[in-house]
């Protein structure tokens, strides 16, 4: 292969002669202990977490800084994160479900804790024992909370959840009237302690839906007697103080994640998905690449397998069209991604290379939004894949 002589003058290949046995790759501690060798590793920046929180705090300010930890904290980990944020002068959280707001009192004991999926029937008692505020969404969760108080003869806390535009949770135009007219009576024994709704395209500063839904709210918000407001979470944060009202739910911009993908990313890295290359191999011109012969190269190439999968959260929607980076140069993902592996084309990268030299997949070079536009995918749901195989480790904690 002559074209691709240059290759193998710059390449390290740890491959044990014929016929040897290669024994599974191994580390060894200061004290001799032989652990498994860790092939890919998630890493969470505990300090950035922190950084981002306060950005929040001035971009917001005045408004209150909430903290969104639903999905074990956007799959970073509730306990880890937490503690965190609390330190950093949280103290009010919102998660989605009552399991994770359960799971959450312990690390956040004087916080309040906001359930948006409400205040369904079944969960009134662990609602009220683990002193959570649920947001209601219905007049008929409304009507089940206020009972609740009248039950346990104290007054209970509520956020109230105003649909303007989404059609998912929340009052309807016509609930909305109804509390609207006789909320003496229904919200007897509540007390309201927020009133909020949700932006639908926040991500897009020029969409005349978030102007239409900030109305929606307005106009809400004056039919029912006044409490704390909210409509932005992190990227409604962007659009201005119009949109700040007086709290404020950042959830991905904690994590890292540009709310507004057209802009420049106000929020420091959190998290760092890398993996170590198992091998390197040089291929001719016409040579295919993984499963289904997606890729022909073009050209003499060094191929680098590393020890990354969709098992572990790296999408296969990315095959032939995601990258990964080796010291700062970004390398092109070629083939399918396959459960446990993914190769990269290596050729263009200087310097030597060997078998164990790290790849980010996520981080620093290839950003959040880089890998979801790869994906055809949005930051959120690359964050909440990411799975507990590849070894996590936490750094910067303040």
């Amino acid at each position: 292969m002559s074209d691709g002589a240059h290759a193998s003058e710059r390449v390290a290949f740890d491959v044990a002669p014929a016929g040897r046995h290669c024994p599974p790759l191994m580390s060894r501690t200061d004290e001799g202990r032989v652990v498994d060798f860790e092939a890919a590793h998630l890493v969470v920046r505990l300090g950035a977490i922190a950084a981002n929180y306060k950005t929040v705090q001035r971009l917001a300010g005045p408004a209150v800084a909430a903290a969104v930890v639903k999905a074990d904290a956007y799959g970073t980990g509730l306990d880890r994160v937490a503690p965190v944020l609390v330190r950093a002068g949280c103290d009010t959280f919102f998660v989605a479900r009552l399991e994770e707001g359960v799971a959450l009192r312990p690390l956040a004991p004087e916080a309040r804790i906001f359930v948006l999926d409400g205040a369904q029937p079944d969960a009134v008692p662990a609602l009220i024992s683990h002193q959570l505020t649920p947001v209601l969404n219905s007049i008929a969760e409304v009507a089940g909370w206020a009972a609740a108080a009248r039950a346990t003869k104290t007054r209970l806390d509520a956020g109230i959840h105003i649909d303007t535009g989404m059609n998912r949770l929340g009052l309807p135009a016509s609930e909305l009237a109804t509390l609207s007219g006789e909320h003496a009576k229904r919200l007897e024994g509540l007390r309201v302690v927020m009133l909020m709704s949700h932006l639908a395209c926040s991500e897009d500063a020029d969409a005349k839906m978030n102007r239409l839904q900030l109305d929606r709210f307005k106009t809400a918000l004056s039919m029912l007697p006044p409490a704390p407001a909210s409509l932005a979470a992190t990227g409604g944060i962007m659009l201005g103080k119009d949109y700040l009202f007086d709290l404020v739910r950042p959830g991905l911009g904690l994590y890292g994640g540009n709310p507004q993908p057209a802009k420049p990313n106000p929020f420091a890295v959190a998290v760092r998905v890398t993996a170590q290359i198992l091998q390197l191999r040089r291929v001719d011109k016409g040579e295919t690449v993984g499963y289904g012969a997606t890729f022909r190269t073009k050209r003499p190439s060094l191929l680098a397998t590393a020890a990354l999968g969709y098992a572990d959260g790296l999408m296969r929607a990315i095959s032939n069209h995601g990258a990964g980076a080796i010291g700062g140069v970004r390398v092109p993902v070629v083939g399918r991604v396959s459960m446990d592996l993914v190769t990269l084309d290596v050729t263009d990268v200087p310097g030597s290379l060997s078998t164990g030299m790290e790849v980010e997949f996520i981080g620093d070079t290839v950003t959040l939004e880089d890998v979801a536009a790869a994906a055809n995918t949005i930051s959120y749901e690359l964050l909440t894949s990411l799975s507990h195989r590849a070894t996590r480790r936490y750094e910067d904690a303040p």
